[in-house]
């Protein structure tokens, strides 16, 4: 579990490459941080709320980089490369809710052990794959059934893939956010 100081880190690490990728600037790596805990390889998402609901989201589930590094790259990522919805304007920068997920290692899981609101979920069955953060079956009140459905849909898969072969594999995330302008 990050600490507050370590959550403050990553949220403007986010915050900053949200902000060059609204303006328009290239992507860069951040400054080095000094927080072993953000040094190490880290699963993240980053996901962008706006006054009309969700306006990007993108995170890795396989660790490669330096968790501060995942976070930027994702943030970046979620402002102008989500292929849902056109890039962040500068002047929406004001009006934006930052969200990260930091993610535990991924581990297969059955269908019996799914918590909705405690795991997150990847589907994968031949070449398609989805996934949803925990954070989303608590948002729509689903339950258990309708979580493994709802991230077989995300995969492009019938909704009862889940039981009928599908690879089902479950994480946590510690979650943490605020207004962009706030951090």
């Amino acid at each position: 579990m990050l600490n507050q100081e370590q959550q403050a880190t990553l949220l403007k690490v986010a915050r900053q490459a949200v902000e060059a990728a609204a303006q328009g600037k290239p992507e860069k790596r951040p400054e080095p941080v000094s927080a072993p805990e953000l040094q190490r390889p880290g699963g993240a998402f980053v996901t962008l709320e706006g006054p009309d609901g969700l306006r990007g989201c993108i995170g890795t589930l396989q660790p490669s980089l330096p968790l501060y590094q995942t976070v930027a790259e994702m943030g970046y990522a979620a402002a102008c490369r989500d292929p849902r919805f056109p890039p962040v304007s500068a002047r929406e920068l004001a009006t934006l809710h930052l969200e990260i997920s930091v993610l535990s290692p991924l581990e297969r899981i059955s269908p019996e052990q799914v918590q909705p609101g405690v795991h997150g979920l990847v589907v994968r069955q031949g070449f398609r794959s989805g996934c949803l953060l925990p954070q989303v079956a608590t948002k729509y009140g689903w339950g258990r059934e309708e979580f493994l459905s709802q991230t077989c849909l995300k995969a492009g898969l019938p909704p009862d893939a889940w039981e009928h072969g599908a690879e089902i594999e479950a994480f946590t995330a510690q979650v943490f956010g605020a207004r962009l302008q706030d951090i």
